[in-house]
C-alpha cells in the first residue's frame, strides 16, 4: 500500500460525541438467492449534548453497499441532496428530528470477510462487532449510539425455516411464493454492533431457566441437525452461568428468551449479541466421543463469558472502542471467577496465568504493545488482543484483591445501577468502585493508560534480634512504543511467610498493621519500597504474589531448598506450582547457558521432588499433573534473554523431559496404571484430574523411546472410550515420530472425517509435531480436501498451529517457515483481513531473534507490504517494521 493511501489513525484524544442519535431502528431484511435487500427506517434526532452551534450534515457509515434509495420524512432524496465518498454517506441538509429510510442491496454469499451479513455453510448469519453493521446498511456505526431495534426477516420457507434476531418474537406469517417472515422486537436500547440475524435450516434444543424473581426464561440452542447430540453440555453450562451470575453479582436475565446459534465460519469464538448469541461451533458442541476435557472446559467458559456480557457489555456498553476492555476485561474476569467456582480454582488460575505469561507478556514486549485502554488505532479489529482481554481481566482482578469480595460487589452493583442503558468508559467503572468504597484509585488508573509488563525485583533480610523480616520491592516498566517514561503503579502483593514446620506466620506489617489471615495483601505503590513484618520468630520462607496478585515479572532469588520447601508446604496452590516451575526454569536456563546437556544437583533435586509428587496420595491429581508440566518452548522464548536460542530451547527441553522420564519411569508407569478406568466418560472434576495425570505420565513415558511404551500408547489410542485419552495417545505417537504414527494418522482421519472439529485437531497435532519434515507435511495438508482457507477454524488449526505452536520448525534457519506464513497472509488479506492480521502479528517479534532470522522475517514483511493491503494487515506490518 502506498504511503499516501495509508489509512489514518483514530485517536482517543479526538473523541467527540455523535452529532446525531438514533432512537428507533426498524429493519426489513429480505433474503434472496442472488442478493439481500435491507430497508432501514431510522428515527434520528440531533444530539442535545453535542457542543456544535449549528446542525451539521448527517454522516453515516457504509461499506460494500449498493444504495437503492434514500428518503427523508417520506420524501425521496435526489443525488444532489447526498454524497457517497468511500465508506461515508453524507445527507447534506437535515432537520433536528426526522425519519430516514434507506434501502440497500448487499451480497452475503460473496462476503468472505465474515463481517456484516454473510453465508456460513448455507446459513445466513451476522457478525457486527466492531464495525460490521455498516456492511448491512448505512448507519451511525459507533457504540455510543443506542437504539431500540425491531427486525423483520423474510426468506424462502423451505430453505430458511428458522429466522432469528435480537429480542422477543412479536409476529410471523406466510407469504406468496413459499416465503415467510418473522418479526423480532428488542425492548432494550443497544448499539448496532450487538445486532444479530440468523436464517437457515437448524435443529433446536430447548430448555428453561427460572430466575431468582420467578420468571421462566426459554433457552434455545440452534445447531445443524447432525450436531444435536453435542448440545447437552452447552445447555447445562448456560443454566449454571445464569444461576451463578444471580448469586455472585445479583444480575438477572431480562428478556423472555435466550438463544445461541452455532456456525462453522466465524472469526471469533463467540459474540454476545443481545438475546441471540452467535458462536463458533468449537465453543458450543461437546460430546465425549469427539471432545476433549479441554474442549468441555472451553465450551463452559465461553458460554459463561457471552452470557455474562448481557450486563457487562450489553446493558452497560462502551462509549467508544478505546474502552473495549471495559466490557471484555471485566467479563473475562467474571468468566474466570465462574470457571474457578465450577472446577479447580488453582488449576484454572494456572491456565490463565500461563496464557498471560506466554502471550500477553510477549505482546507487551513487542511493537504491538499498547495499554489496556489504547491511545490510537487504525483498525479496531486489531485490538481484540490479549492485552485488552487478559491483562484487562488482571486489572479488574487487582481491584477485587484490593477491595476484597464484598467491596468489589458494592462497586459492581453501583456500576450496573448507575450506568444501566448507557455507553460509558473505563473511568466510569473505576469511579463506581471508588464511590462505593470511599477510596481513591487515581494512581491505580495508570494500569489502563500505561503499556508494558512491570518488572518487580524483590530482596529480603531477616533480623533475628528484632524478630523482623524486611521485604524490599522495586518496580520498573520498560519503555514501549510511544511511552518512553513510566510512572510507578499500584501493585497488590499477595504474601505469606512460612515457618520451618510449614505453618504460616500471622502477619503484621509495621505501617499497614495486621493483615488478613487467609488473603494477606500489601499495597506496593512506589518505585522502591520496604515493608517491615514484625513478630517473625525465625527466618521465614516467603511466598510472594500469591495467585499472581498482579500481572508482573518477578525477580526474587530463592534457593533450591526454599523452592522445594514451597512445593511441599505452601498453602497457596498457585505458588506451589510456581515453585516447581521456577526449579524447572533454573535447570533449563543453566543447560542452555552452559551449552552442554548434563545433569546437575538442581536437576537431581527436581527428580526427587517429582517422585514425591507422583507418590503423594493426598494432593489433587490435577495439581500433580500441572506441577509435572514443563514450560512450553514459547514461554521459554519469552523468559530467556534475547536473541531467542530457538534450537537450544528445543534441544534442552526435550533432553530434560527424557532425563526426568528415565529417573521417574517406575513411578510414572505405576501412576499411569493406577489412573486407568473402564467407566464411561463423565465431565466431572475428579475424572478430569485423573485423566490429566494419566496422560501426563504417558507423555513422559513416550520420551523414553522404547517399544514397550509405544505399544502402551497404541493400545490407549485404540481402546479409549473418550476423545481426551485418545487424543493424548494420538498426539504422543505423532510427536514421537515412531513408525506406528503414520497408521494412526490415517486411522484417526478415517474415523472422524465426518466431524469438522475433530479434523481440526487432526490438522493441529500434525502441524505441531517437532520433526524436521513437518513444514513439508503442513504444505501438503493445505491441499487436503478437508482444508479450506476460507474457514477461520481450518486456518487456525493448520497454519496457526504450525506458526504459533511449533517454534523450532516455524523459526527454522532456512526461513522456510517465514515464507510459508507470508504466502498465507497474502492470500488471506484478500479473503478475510481479520484472520490475515492475526497471522501477521506472528511476525511482529522479529527483533527478538538472531540477525539471520530477523533479516528473513523483515524480508517477508516487506514482501507483504508491497501488496494492496487491508487496513487490518497494513497496521500490523507498519508497526512491526518500525
Amino acid at each position: 500500500m502506498k504511503e499516501n493511501n495509508a489509512p489514518k489513525a483514530i485517536r482517543l484524544q479526538d473523541y467527540q460525541p455523535p452529532a446525531f442519535l438514533i432512537d428507533e431502528t426498524h429493519l426489513d431484511v429480505k433474503l434472496y438467492d442472488s442478493h439481500t435487500l435491507v430497508t432501514a427506517n431510522l428515527r434520528v434526532r440531533a444530539n442535545p449534548d453535542n457542543p456544535v452551534s449549528s446542525l451539521p450534515p448527517l454522516q453515516l457509515d457504509g461499506a460494500d453497499l449498493e444504495l437503492q434509495s434514500l428518503a427523508l420524512d417520506g420524501e425521496a432524496l435526489s443525488p444532489e441532496q447526498y454524497t457517497i465518498a468511500g465508506e461515508t454517506l453524507t445527507v447534506l441538509d437535515v432537520p433536528s428530528e426526522f425519519k430516514l429510510t434507506i434501502v440497500t442491496k448487499i451480497n452475503p454469499a460473496n462476503n468472505t470477510s465474515l463481517e456484516g451479513l454473510y453465508v456460513s455453510n448455507g446459513m445466513y448469519c451476522t457478525q457486527c462487532e466492531a464495525e460490521g453493521f455498516r456492511k448491512i446498511t448505512y448507519y451511525l456505526d459507533r457504540p455510543d449510539v443506542m437504539a431500540v431495534f425491531t427486525t423483520r426477516i423474510e426468506a424462502d420457507k423451505s430453505r430458511y425455516p428458522v429466522l432469528l434476531s435480537n429480542g422477543n418474537p412479536v409476529d410471523a406469517g406466510e407469504l406468496d411464493n413459499n416465503r415467510h417472515f418473522v418479526t423480532w422486537e428488542d425492548p432494550f436500547k443497544k448499539p448496532c454492533y450487538l445486532f444479530a440475524l440468523v436464517a437457515g435450516t437448524l435443529s433446536k434444543v430447548e430448555d428453561e431457566f427460572v430466575t431468582q424473581s420467578g420468571r421462566t426464561i426459554k433457552l434455545q440452542l440452534f445447531v445443524e441437525p447432525q450436531d444435536l447430540d453435542k448440545c447437552d453440555h452447552a445447555m447445562g453450562s448456560l443454566q449454571r452461568s445464569m444461576a451463578w451470575d444471580e448469586q455472585t453479582y445479583g444480575r438477572e436475565y431480562d428478556l423472555d428468551i435466550y438463544m445461541i446459534v452455532a456456525v462453522s465460519h466465524f472469526n471469533m469464538g463467540a459474540m454476545e449479541n443481545k438475546g441471540l448469541n452467535i458462536f463458533n461451533t468449537s465453543c458450543v458442541l461437546a460430546n465425549p466421543a469427539t471432545t476433549t476435557d479441554a474442549g468441555f472446559q472451553r465450551v463452559e467458559s465461553v458460554i459463561a463469558h457471552e452470557y455474562f456480557h448481557n450486563w457487562s457489555g450489553n446493558r452497560v456498553t462502551c462509549r467508544d472502542w478505546f474502552q473495549l476492555s471495559l466490557k471484555e476485561g471485566f467479563t473475562v474476569f467474571r468468566d474466570q471467577q465462574f470457571s474457578a467456582d465450577m472446577g479447580s480454582a488453582t488449576v484454572n488460575r494456572i491456565d490463565d496465568v500461563n496464557l498471560l505469561r506466554t502471550v500477553q507478556f510477549a505482546e507487551d514486549s513487542g511493537p504491538m504493545a499498547h495499554p489496556v485502554r489504547p491511545d490510537s488505532y487504525i483498525e479496531i479489529n486489531n485490538f481484540y488482543t490479549v492485552t485488552v482481554y487478559e491483562k484487562g481481566a488482571e486489572v479488574v482482578r487487582m481491584l477485587n484483591r484490593l477491595l476484597g469480595p464484598a467491596g468489589f460487589r458494592r462497586g459492581s452493583d453501583l456500576y450496573f445501577d448507575r450506568h444501566d442503558g448507557q455507553a460509558v468508559t473505563c473511568d466510569d467503572f473505576v469511579q463506581a468502585m471508588e464511590s462505593a468504597n470511599g477510596v481513591d484509585f487515581s494512581q491505580f488508573r495508570r494500569w489502563y493508560s500505561q503499556a508494558g509488563t512491570p518488572r518487580v525485583t524483590a530482596s529480603a533480610e531477616y533480623f533475628p534480634t528484632q524478630q523482623e523480616w524486611h521485604l524490599t520491592l522495586s518496580q520498573q516498566t520498560p519503555a514501549t512504543p510511544g511511552q518512553a517514561e513510566k510512572q510507578p503503579l499500584v501493585i497488590p502483593v499477595g504474601i505469606g511467610l512460612l515457618a520451618a514446620n510449614g505453618e504460616e506466620f500471622a502477619l503484621t506489617e509495621k505501617d499497614q498493621g495486621p493483615l488478613a489471615a487467609e488473603d494477606a495483601v500489601i499495597s506496593f505503590t512506589q518505585a522502591q519500597q520496604t515493608f517491615v513484618f514484625t513478630g517473625i520468630s525465625e527466618r521465614p520462607v516467603a511466598s510472594l504474589f500469591r495467585g499472581l496478585s498482579a500481572p508482573i515479572k518477578l525477580s526474587f532469588d530463592q534457593s533450591t531448598e526454599d523452592l522445594l520447601f514451597l512445593m511441599r508446604h505452601d498453602s497457596d496452590g498457585f505458588n506451589r506450582w510456581g515453585a516447581s516451575q521456577q526449579l524447572i526454569l533454573t535447570v533449563l536456563k543453566n543447560l542452555i547457558e552452559a551449552d552442554e546437556l548434563s545433569a546437575s544437583p538442581a536437576l537431581e533435586a527436581l527428580v526427587k521432588a517429582f517422585k514425591t509428587l507422583l507418590l503423594d496420595q493426598d494432593l489433587d491429581q490435577a495439581m500433580v499433573a500441572k506441577m509435572l508440566e514443563l514450560p512450553s518452548e514459547q514461554f521459554l522464548a519469552e523468559w530467556l534473554p534475547k536473541p531467542v536460542p530457538v534450537d537450544a530451547i528445543h534441544e534442552s527441553r526435550s533432553w530434560v523431559k527424557r532425563y526426568l522420564a528415565q529417573g521417574l519411569a517406575p513411578e510414572l508407569l505405576q501412576v499411569y496404571q493406577a489412573c486407568a478406568s473402564d467407566e464411561d466418560y463423565v465431565y466431572q472434576m475428579a475424572a478430569v484430574a485423573r485423566r490429566s495425570l494419566r496422560n501426563r505420565c504417558l507423555d513422559y513415558l513416550m520420551a523414553l523411546g522404547t517399544q514397550a511404551e509405544v505399544d502402551l500408547c497404541v493400545e490407549q489410542y485404540h481402546n479409549s472410550n473418550n476423545m481426551t485419552d485418545r487424543m493424548a495417545a494420538f498426539r504422543a505417537l505423532v510427536h514421537s515420530a515412531v513408525p506406528e504414527a503414520e497408521a494412526v494418522i490415517a486411522d484417526f482421519y478415517q474415523r472422524w472425517s465426518h466431524e469438522p472439529l475433530v479434523v481440526d485437531q487432526w490438522f493441529s497435532v500434525q502441524a505441531t509435531a517437532p520433526a524436521p519434515s513437518t513444514l513439508d507435511r503442513v504444505q501438503s495438508l493445505l491441499q487436503h480436501s478437508a482444508f479450506d482457507i476460507r474457514t477461520p477454524n481450518k486456518v487456525r488449526a493448520l497454519v496457526g498451529a504450525f506458526c504459533n505452536g511449533n517454534p523450532v520448525n516455524f523459526h527454522r534457519a532456512d526461513g522456510g517457515g517465514y515464507k510459508f506464513l507470508a504466502d498465507r497472509i497474502i492470500e488471506l488479506n484478500q479473503l478475510n483481513p481479520q484472520v490475515a492480521a492475526r497471522m501477521t502479528s506472528l511476525f511482529s517479534r522479529w527483533r527478538d531473534h538472531d540477525e539471520v532470522r530477523g533479516s528473513q522475517v523483515q524480508q517477508q514483511l516487506r514482501r507483504i507490504q508491497q501488496q494492496q493491503l487491508s487496513p487490518d494487515v497494513y497496521e500490523i506490518v507498519e508497526k512491526s517494521l518500525k
